[in-house]
């Protein structure tokens, strides 16, 4: 199949444009490069287009026979999305209409859809599995669950099948070095604590070290970006087949406090990067861990990189060959 991959040349984007080398099917990236970088997706068809151009979709849809979407484009800043609503209703879900109405002029099927655990706001209870009741708690994740109904809708009224991939803390680097994580700013926290080890911030800061965890820091499952670009090409070939519409967690079942990230990254890099520590940030749970069981049960997903060395190892790699992102290259 060609397949449409809406903000391809992002971070996880590009990490699954990559794995399209591995399968049958070609990808078109769609990218208006605000955050996404073209360098990222050297050797696929690359269109810069903004999804309110629905001439333009209309257009490369046609031009490519498109048969599936990958849909990646959005913002996703959780702070922003709380000063700046009106941007995030219109980028994500505005343009995500307008990517279904393409789709429907086109008789595209299937959509294979960027989801968040952003959608489960604070819940109650670990893991998280899909049965839990969305209860999201800022405008980011608001929006992804809006479009997420919208789906529902679409399934019933025109067959548009589509699954839904929540995901937790995506991390790490394809392990060729090639690609990586390049966000402005940067908000995760894997990159910051390479960013102090590389020098380029004075230190790390610990939000919180009160939590009722076992070192009293935040716990996040971390996903290694290329388990996480696998389940999106298992998903395509799942709606390929004919499976229902589905909604997935993707995460390793398994977290790593804030302060074993830092240690590990101290091991990993051999360099003792000053910590500092301050109060909690409004609205960070204490725990967030993903029940994966569904994904390994349905779609086959058995994430290959989930050791907390592999992924900072191969996120060091990209940043000591690309200390200032893809400008460099």
């Amino acid at each position: 199949m060609n397949v449409l991959v809406t903000g391809g040349a992002g971070y996880i984007g590009s990490h699954v444009v990559k794995e399209f080398e591995l399968s049958e099917h070609t990808p078109i990236v769609y990218d208006n490069l605000q955050k996404g970088h073209q360098q990222s997706v050297p050797d696929v068809s690359f269109v810069k287009g903004d999804l309110s151009d629905k001439i333009k979709l209309n257009q490369i849809c046609n031009k490519y026979k498109v048969q599936a979407i990958m849909h990646f484009a959005a913002d996703s800043l959780v702070g922003e999305s709380m000063k700046d609503p009106a941007k995030y209703y219109e980028n994500n879900l505005r343009n995500t209409i307008n990517l279904l109405e393409v789709m429907l002029d086109n008789n595209i099927k299937y959509i294979v859809f960027s989801s968040t655990a952003a959608v489960y706001g604070e819940p109650n209870e670990v893991p998280i599995t899909e049965d839990l009741l969305p209860k999201p708690t800022n405008v980011y994740g608001r929006t992804k669950y809006m479009i997420e109904e919208m789906f529902k809708d679409y399934d019933i009224a025109y067959n548009l099948k589509y699954i839904s991939l929540r995901y937790f803390n995506a991390c790490g680097a394809d392990l060729s070095g090639t690609i990586g994580e390049d966000h402005n700013p940067e908000t995760h926290l894997i990159p910051l604590v390479l960013e102090a080890a590389l020098g380029q911030r004075e230190s790390l800061n610990i939000f919180g070290i009160d939590y009722p965890t076992d070192d009293g820091t935040c716990v996040r499952d971390y996903i290694h970006v290329t388990d996480l670009a696998k389940a999106h090409m298992l998903a395509l070939e799942a709606l390929i087949k004919g499976s229902q519409s589905k909604v997935y967690n993707l995460g390793n079942g398994t977290g790593y406090s804030v302060k074993e990230v830092i240690d590990m990254a101290k091991k990993v890099t051999g360099i003792d990067f000053k910590v500092t520590e301050s109060v909690r940030r409004a609205g960070d749970p204490a725990i967030l861990i993903a029940s994966s069981k569904k994904a390994t049960t349905e779609l086959g997903w058995r994430p290959q990189f989930s050791g907390l060395r592999t992924i900072i190892q191969s996120a060091w790699t990209w940043h000591q060959n690309n200390p200032n992102g893809y400008s460099q290259t």
